[in-house]
Formats: structure tokens, C-alpha cells, sequence
């Protein structure tokens, strides 16, 4: 843990070097495509009044030059980055091609720069995770070693980008380690503090939206923040299935691949002509959202146009990331809601929706609140947030099969779950499941006489069948080996049933009583057998018993039944019921 610890230091400072590198490239071809200028200052694509044939021309030059880079350079480029870096991780062994290293920031760049109503951070996860990996793949690691030093890189490289460690460190966990272990969460708290620590020089300091004004949140405020969590859920499975509606159609297309982003930018173009804000990273109009200065036709207009273009261009396989276009539309959301909801503080209800449609798209609801809260250092809205992004959390659990994220490895043949619960084989012991009743011989036995004490045709023994593997002991009692049924059964039928089983029996793997049943478990797969003697730690020649892989079962058994089986062991004790009986009197 230590040394993945020390090796996470110049990831974090690598993950915060490609932030500043991306933001910069990003806010360079944003100047030379929209104002015709070079320069790193981060502007605005709808701060400024631009040609219509710009605004229609430049996300399609955009999404071909993408498409040629995926085409000829690396087709990993495509999509938002997260779910690459997920399969990566599960199905690639944590290792990514120097090329993406290079590309995928490039291509992000291009495609926001030019006018994609996306964000930096999925290309940026992808980025620093591919440093975070190139490094590990120099080295003589294991493949969780390496998946802790990718997923490093790319959590250094969202707190940098937004100035937000502690959710990178949560977006580590909910989405990228599928893990809670000290050997990975170490490596990656070290990066992020690195990459945290390091991003006021590069990016400047401070909270990316700070809040303005106070709060006044009452019960109602909390009771409605339920309503707008159910309408961001909504929102989010909107969103979610109509990326999966455009990559749909995009493949049904007559036309390669390569040409699906120019397709996708076509109906930025068309979408920018109405709406201009709704066009590139927006920053400058999530800030207004959330100080409560949009105004209401544009509120309305980013939350139709931006949803549609971002979700449409996005199934092209166009690059760009998820979170910022997620800030854009749960903050115009909000925004709408501030003119129905009672007033609170300004931009407090597009904060709700914006941490309710994060949590709803991505399925990492304290992802969500804890972005929304570093984004704005609104600390006061805690309890808020949690209300509206649970909510929306549950709405999108209940509507939606998969997220956003996990959907498309599925359509890839891959089945992957994000329900975390402890391994029903860490709850039991060996001892408490192992057969103490066992069948030995003595290495000076014959393999025909062993046979035929094993099969019940022996005058002495009456044995269990199912055994299949037995201990062989020395004169003392002290194992020497194990040998299998079907070596017995082998060595009969080749008419050498005299050989003593001291020459058949090979050297035993073996567990402790005391061991868990998922140690059991793992060294039966490590070793490709299904039984194993149990044996005394303190003295391992003693032999205690016999535990296989049927019996390992136990623990599933019982995860079944605690999960499945109903049952009512306190009532409420009933009233008895006086009667008065009414009669005729004497």
C-alpha cells in the first residue's frame, strides 16, 4: 500500500499538469474558433454574437476532425471517457494505450472548442487515468496495483479541474474502484491531495461557483425538495435513454462510424442557432444559474436545446464528458423550479437540481451532493442536497435498468453491477462447515484395498462416497499428502493395485479452521481444486478435517435466506373486548 502510495505522488502531479494542459487547449481553440484570437482566457461561446453559418459550421469541422483522430488514431477516443475508463479497469487489466494518453485530450479540446455542449471531465478521468496506467505498466505490478494507479491519475485530474478532492476521491469509489480497500483508497487520497494541492498555482483557487446570499430553508423547503429530486430523476432518464436512442440510431446509419460525429455537430450547429449559451463547456451560465441571474427564456431554452444537442451528439461517439452538461441542464431545471418553489436564497433550488440530475444520470447520488457543495462552498444547503439527490437516485433506480455510464458496456456483452454488499464467505469460518468425520489411510495402504474401503466393498469401513479426496497419514498420524479418488480408480485399473499409496499421494494445499470461507474459496481457485484438508495452524501435520466447494456454499446460503425469508418475532399484544350483556331484570 505504501508503495503505490509513493508512486500515486507524481501521478496526482501528472493528473494536475493534464487539467491545466486541457482547460488551457480548450480555451485556445474556443478563442480561435469563435473569436478569432489566441488566447487562454476562458470565455464563453454565447458571451459574444457570432455568424449563423459559424455556429452551424463549426460543431460539424469539429465532430469530422474527431472522427477522422478515432478513425486513424484510436477508436477509444469516442464517448465521454468514463465508460472506457470503466472497462479499462474491469476487462482490460487496467492497462491503456500510450496513444490515448495523447489523444483523447486533444480530441475533447476540439470537440468542446468547436462548440460541444460537453465537458472536460470524462476526457480529463481518461487522460489522467492513461498517465496513471502508463506509469504502472513500466513497472512490475499486479493488475489492482495498476487499476489503484489509474484510477489516481484520473481522480487527480478531476480535482484539479474542478477544485473538488473530496468528490473526486467519492467519484473514485462509487464509480471507478469497485472496491473499499486501504491498498487502493491510500494511493488515491494521495493523489488528489497532490493534484489538490498543486491546482491553485496552475488554476487559481477558490470554489468554481461561489454562492452569494444566505439561506432560509425551512420543512417545506426540505418536503420540496423530494418534488424537485423526482423531477431531476425524471430529467435524468430522459436524458439517459435519449443518448441511447441517438446511438441507436446512429447505427443504423448507411454511413462508417467515422463520419457519425460531423452528423452529431450538425445538430449542435442547429441547436446553437436557437440557443448560442447552450453551446461548449458553459460555465459562465451555470455561474448565472446558480446566482440566480438567468433569465427565464433562457432557462427554458438551455433546458430543452442543451438536453437534446448534448444527448443527441453525444450517441454520435462524439468526445466529451457527462458532468458539466449534467451542472448546465439540473441548473436550468432548478432555475424553472425558483419561479414555482417558494424563494430560498439565490440559485438554491438550481443547486437541488443540478446535485438531483448528477446523482440521477451517473447513479452517484453523494457524488452528487458533495460536487454541488464543493462547487459553490455552500455548506448551509447539506441537508437539502441529500434530499434531492437520494430522491432522484431512487427515481432513476426504479425507472431505469442501467445508467448512463454502465449501459454501454452492457450493449458490449459485459455484465457489471455497482451494488456493493460484504461477501456472504467472509460471515463464516471453515471450522464452522467442514466435514470432521474423514476418511484417511496410512501411507503404507494399498491403492486396491484404499479403493475398495472407498467404494463399501471393505469388511471394516463403512465411508462417506462423497469424500473424493483423501489424507494420507505416516505411522505417527502426521499427514504426508493427499491423494484423489480418480488416482485410485486409475492405478486399479492399470492392475497396479498393490502400489502403497505413500507413492501415489501428492503434496496437500491446504486451510485452517479458522480461516474465512472466502480464503477457502480463493485458495481453491489459486490452486484449480475443489477440496481441501482443514488442518491445525499451530501443528499443520494434524489433520482436522475436510472442507469443498459444496460446502463453501453454507455462507451463500445463508445471504439467501437472510435476504428472502420473512419473519415476524414481536407482535402487538390485542386488546380483549369486554361485552355487556343486557338482560331483563327481577
Amino acid at each position: 500500500m505504501l508503495f503505490i502510495a509513493a508512486l500515486a505522488v507524481p501521478i496526482g502531479a501528472l493528473g494536475a499538469g493534464a487539467a491545466w494542459a486541457l482547460s488551457h487547449l480548450i480555451a485556445i481553440i474556443t478563442n480561435l474558433v469563435w473569436y478569432q484570437r489566441f488566447s487562454t482566457t476562458t470565455t464563453g461561446i454565447g458571451a459574444g454574437h457570432h455568424n449563423p453559418l459559424l455556429i452551424l459550421g463549426a460543431p460539424v469541422l469539429g465532430g469530422l476532425i474527431v472522427g477522422l483522430m478515432a478513425r486513424y488514431g484510436s477508436e477509444k477516443i469516442r464517448g465521454h471517457g468514463m465508460p472506457e475508463t470503466i472497462e479499462a479497469i474491469l476487462l482490460g487489466g487496467s492497462k491503456v494505450a500510450p496513444r490515448v494518453a495523447v489523444l483523447k485530450p486533444v480530441s475533447a479540446a476540439v470537440s468542446i472548442g468547436s462548440g460541444g455542449p460537453f465537458g472536460a471531465e470524462g476526457p480529463i478521468i481518461m487522460t489522467g487515468g492513461a498517465l496513471g496506467s502508463l506509469l504502472a505498466q513500466f513497472l512490475h505490478l499486479t493488475a489492482d496495483e495498476r487499476k489503484a494507479l489509474l484510477v489516481s491519475g484520473a481522480s487527480a485530474g478531476m480535482a484539479a479541474t474542478f477544485n473538488t478532492p473530496f468528490a473526486a476521491l467519492l467519484l473514485a469509489v462509487e464509480l471507478l474502484l469497485f472496491e473499499w480497500r486501504p491498498r487502493s483508497f491510500v494511493p488515491v487520497a494521495t493523489a488528489v491531495s497532490v493534484a489538490a494541492v498543486l491546482r491553485p498555482a496552475l488554476l487559481g483557487s477558490g470554489a468554481l461557483f461561489p454562492a452569494v446570499g444566505a439561506l432560509h430553508i425551512t420543512a417545506l423547503t426540505c418536503a420540496l425538495c423530494v418534488v424537485s429530486g423526482i423531477a431531476s430523476g425524471l430529467l435524468a432518464v430522459v436524458a439517459t435513454r435519449l443518448v441511447y436512442a441517438s446511438e441507436d440510431g446512429f447505427a443504423r446509419l448507411p454511413v462508417h462510424w467515422m463520419w457519425w460525429p460531423a452528423l452529431g455537430g450538425l445538430i449542435i450547429g442547429v441547436g446553437g442557432i436557437f440557443v448560442p449559451q447552450a453551446l461548449g463547456v458553459g460555465y459562465d451560465v451555470i455561474g448565472a444559474e446558480l446566482d440566480g441571474s438567468i433569465g427565464l427564456g433562457l432557462v427554458v431554452g438551455i433546458l430543452i436545446v442543451k438536453t437534446l444537442i448534448w444527448s443527441l451528439s453525444l450517441g454520435s461517439g462524439t468526445s466529451g464528458g457527462v458532468l458539466a452538461p449534467m451542472f448546465m441542464i439540473g441548473g436550468a431545471l432548478g432555475a424553472l423550479e425558483a419561479h414555482v418553489f417558494p424563494a430560498v436564497g439565490p440559485g438554491f433550488w438550481a443547486l437541488i437540481a443540478l446535485a438531483g440530475v448528477l446523482g440521477g444520470v451517473m447513479r452517484s447520488p453523494i457524488t452528487g451532493v458533495v460536487f454541488a457543495v464543493e462547487l459553490t462552498h455552500r455548506f448551509d444547503a447539506l441537508l437539502p442536497l441529500i434530499i434531492g439527490a437520494c430522491t432522484a437516485y431512487a427515481v432513476s433506480v426504479l425507472v431505469l435498468k442501467r445508467s448512463v455510464l454502465t449501459e454501454k458496456i452492457a450493449r458490449r456483452g459485459y455484465h457489471l453491477s455497482r451494488e456493493y454488499d460484504v461477501d456472504p464467505l467472509e460471515i463464516l469460518f471453515v471450522g464452522e462447515v467442514m466435514q470432521d468425520d474423514v476418511l484417511a489411510f496410512s501411507a503404507q495402504d494399498t491403492a486396491g484395498g484404499a479403493l475398495a474401503a472407498i467404494s463399501g466393498h471393505h469388511p471394516d469401513e463403512v465411508v462417506d462416497r462423497r469424500q473424493m479426496l483423501y489424507p494420507i497419514l505416516d505411522d505417527d498420524r502426521r499427514l504426508l499428502g493427499v491423494v484423489t479418488r480418480t488416482a485410485l480408480e486409475t492405478v486399479v485399473h492399470e492392475d497396479e493395485s498393490d502400489t502403497p499409496l505413500g507413492r501415489l499421494c501428492v503434496p496437500a494445499v491446504v486451510t485452517h479452521p479458522e480461516e474465512t470461507l472466502r480464503a477457502a474459496a480463493m485458495t481453491m481457485a489459486a490452486n484449480d481444486i475443489n477440496r481441501l484438508p482443514v488442518v491445525d495452524r499451530d501443528n499443520p501435520d494434524v489433520v482436522l478435517g475436510m472442507v469443498s466447494l459444496t460446502m463453501l456454499l453454507a455462507g451463500r446460503v445463508r445471504d439467501h435466506h437472510e435476504e428472502h425469508a420473512a419473519q415476524q418475532f414481536l407482535r402487538l399484544p390485542r386488546m380483549r373486548s369486554s361485552r355487556v350483556e343486557v338482560g331483563a331484570t327481577a
